[in-house]
């Protein structure tokens, strides 16, 4: 009976030193940390009227109004990249991107090369049927995929 306590205080002192670990969620390769109050770099394609780029190379729209909120609340200067979904989700997997935005849906083809933050609006498919909006972030990059969602709730955008 002493042995069988003895185990179980072992197992829970074990949960509860697994449990207070720092830094969970974490990115392995420090995406967050090294954005934070240094420079968030962001890969738009244009798809209005959720984000356009003008001419001269001005982002704007919604979503592009998301992330400059979103860089300030990390103090960190946006970096567009501007370039075709594919060749941004390449850019993203290789860790050039922090965020691609681009009117993405949460059935996106592209669920399997990104992490797709939780849902923060809504629009019509070109099926006409409701499609959910999300942004992208690498794989395995929870911290920043966390923050960024926290940032989505706390700005009242959810689907």
């Amino acid at each position: 009976m002493r042995w069988i306590r003895l185990l179980t205080a072992m197992f829970a002192f074990g949960l509860l030193a697994g449990c207070s670990e720092p830094g969970y969620p974490r990115d392995p390769e420090g995406t967050l940390l090294r954005a934070t109050d240094g420079e968030l770099v962001v890969g738009v394609s244009t798809h209005p009227p959720h984000v356009d780029v003008s001419d001269e190379g001005e982002v704007s729209g919604p979503e592009a109004d998301i992330v400059n909120g979103y860089a300030e609340s990390i103090g960190a200067e946006v970096v567009w990249v501007e370039g075709a979904e594919s060749e941004l989700m390449e850019k993203l997997k290789l860790g050039e991107l922090d965020i691609v935005v681009g009117g993405l849906s949460s059935d996106s083809p592209w669920a399997t090369h990104a992490a797709l933050t939780r849902p923060y609006g809504k629009t019509t498919g070109p099926d006409g049927k409701e499609a959910k909006l999300v942004l992208a972030t690498r794989l395995g990059e929870n911290a920043l995929l966390s923050n960024l969602e926290r940032h989505l709730i706390d700005e009242g955008l959810e689907a």
